[in-house]
């Protein structure tokens, strides 16, 4: 068995992606269909964008080869950064906290075939998404500049050690951090660490606002941004090399110089890896099986918190419990960070929104802006509780039987799930919404519409992701990022969807007779008020009766769980 476990210890991946295919559950076609459509969609648009941009600049000769040498230095450099955080946290997962490291390190296994493995399996699952986002780039680029089969061939050989660079340092920083700090605890530290990485990197990437370049009054400070967009590129980083390979195969010449650090580097820091894996590991391993303080627990202000709210005991106390569960697990709080920098630079695209340069439209452009922001504001919501609100009951996991064997009833149980996410998202659709309307300058009965539209959506929407959470519960999943993407995932999102398309089709006529008459200066005739005022009751109707049926459904499914 020593002699061949390297790759005996990686066919179990392969033999359980095999097995899931074989025994499918319910819905799994339909959710391999749509989210394969989505990543075909998504590929598409990417090579669509990057070959139209390059076709563009064979015009400009040397400028345009600038800005492709340019623009693959940082985009290489991006994704070394997303490759250096993935590689840390995923390194946590397979080298401490895999299930399946209390039977290997039992076995005879020698320490060189179990390093291996385990880099191998660190290396696929922390660099697959970064590859599926190079690869319709690159062909894109080679296609728009008719490169030859040496580019490609170049490019793959470009990726391999490119990825490996950063996973096998990862790996080192790892083993080293887990000596310090307990494995599990130094996982949520580089989660938020990353998190709060993303949040720089997305508002930094506003705030250079690109969108100067089409100005043609910004012309002097082109320059300007260009050495802005030089800045970080060195010579002494990877994603430096890999762009000049890339450029040099794509005028068909042959960095050898570049290929070879980024090969040497590649190999080097796998060595080093295996170094500090046979140093650190065993006794990183044994202080990784340390168990998470429990500080949340003892905090009094949470249950002071719960003492106050108005309502029964045992609804109270559920309050507190699903508080102090949700203040444990890192990984949900601490995506509320990220939540909040893109509800930022959401308002923030709305403030320097110029519509001003529309003199004649500026109003009609304005209106049909607040529809549309009602509408996104509405996707919005429906992606927050599917991720949030959606998982509720099965994040119970099996510890749901206790509450289904206690004297709380299912209604009860249920409703306390919808209060409890109702509350932080409607404030936050409903802040969303008015303060974006006032950037705007939409008219004013536009404003009250939206705020008044946005609170009977979360409604609906929340009761929807509580009462279908209920009804396709996964209390065996590991994550609820799991629960969100299962079946019932997918069909609650699109039921939203038709929901927010019927509800914005409800409040856009009487809008849209009220605006009209409006911008005449036309009182609003008699005839039309008694359909707006059904549009209007329509939509508040259907809300209403959306949250309804959803979680009497949904209570009557956990009422015959098990039955």
């Amino acid at each position: 068995m020593t002699a061949r476990a390297f790759p005996h210890l990686l066919l179990p991946v392969w033999w359980s992606a095999r097995n899931r295919a074989r025994r499918r559950e319910p819905g799994d076609n339909a959710r391999a269909a749509l989210f394969g459509g989505i990543a075909a969609l998504v590929a598409a648009s990417i090579f669509a964008v990057v070959f139209w941009l390059t076709w563009q600049l064979l015009a400009y000769e040397e400028l345009g080869d600038y800005l492709i040498r340019l623009a693959l230095s940082w985009l290489f450099l991006t994704f070394l950064s997303f490759l250096a955080f993935s590689a840390i946290v995923t390194a946590l997962s397979t080298f401490f906290l895999s299930e399946d490291l209390r039977l290997l390190l039992a076995a005879p296994v020698s320490r060189d075939r179990l390093f291996y493995s385990r880099f191998a399996k660190t290396l696929g699952q922390a660099s697959w998404m970064v590859v599926a986002f190079l690869l319709p780039v690159l062909l894109a680029v080679g296609l728009a500049r008719c490169a030859g089969p040496g580019y490609y061939v170049t490019a793959v050989m470009t990726l391999v050690p490119f990825v490996m660079i950063p996973i096998g340092f990862g790996s080192v920083v790892t083993l080293g951090l887990v000596n310090v700090f307990p494995a599990r605890r130094a996982r949520d530290i580089l989660a938020l660490m990353g998190l709060l990485f993303a949040i720089a990197l997305v508002v930094m990437l506003r705030f250079l606002q690109p969108e100067r370049l089409l100005r043609t009054e910004a012309l002097p400070d082109i320059t300007g941004f260009f050495a802005t967009l030089q800045s970080p590129v060195t010579p002494f980083l990877p994603s430096f090399w890999a762009g000049e390979t890339l450029f040099a195969a794509l005028t068909g010449r042959a960095d050898l110089l570049h290929t070879g650090a980024l090969w040497t580097t590649g190999l080097a820091s796998m060595v080093l890896a295996r170094m500090a894996f046979g140093r650190l590991y065993f006794e990183g391993w044994s202080k990784s099986q340390e168990a998470r303080k429990a500080r949340f627990t003892r905090l009094a202000i949470l249950d002071r918190i719960g003492r106050r709210l108005p309502a029964r005991s045992p609804l109270r106390h559920l309050f507190v419990k699903d508080l102090k569960v949700f203040l444990r697990d890192t990984t949900q709080w601490s995506q509320l960070l990220l939540l909040v920098a893109l509800v930022f630079v959401y308002l923030y695209n709305f403030r320097v929104l110029d519509l001003d340069r529309l003199p004649y439209m500026t109003a009609v452009v304005k209106n049909v802006y607040a529809f549309v922001n009602l509408a996104m504001a509405a996707f919005v919501l429906s992606a927050v509780a599917v991720r949030f609100v959606f998982p509720a009951v099965s994040a119970e996991g099996s510890a749901f039987w206790l509450i289904r064997t206690s004297p709380i009833p299912m209604r009860s149980f249920l409703w306390s799930k919808f209060w409890i996410g109702l509350v932080p998202v409607f404030v936050m659709a409903e802040g969303l919404t008015i303060v974006s309307n006032e950037f705007l300058g939409a008219a004013p009965f536009l404003k009250v519409v939206a705020a008044v539209s946005i609170v009977f959506m979360t409604v609906a929407l929340v009761g929807l992701a509580t009462g279908m959470g209920a009804i396709y519960p996964r209390f065996g999943a590991e994550n609820v990022t799991q629960v969100a993407g299962s079946y019932g995932g997918v069909a609650f999102m699109v039921a939203a969807v038709f929901f927010i398309v019927v509800e914005i089709a409800l409040t856009a006529y009487p809008s849209f007779v009220y605006l009209w008459h409006q911008t005449r200066q036309a009182p609003i005739p008699v005839q039309h008020m008694a359909p707006m005022a059904v549009s209007f009751a329509a939509a508040a109707v259907l809300s209403i009766v959306t949250c309804r049926i959803a979680m009497t459904r949904g209570i009557r499914a956990l009422q015959t769980l098990g039955d």
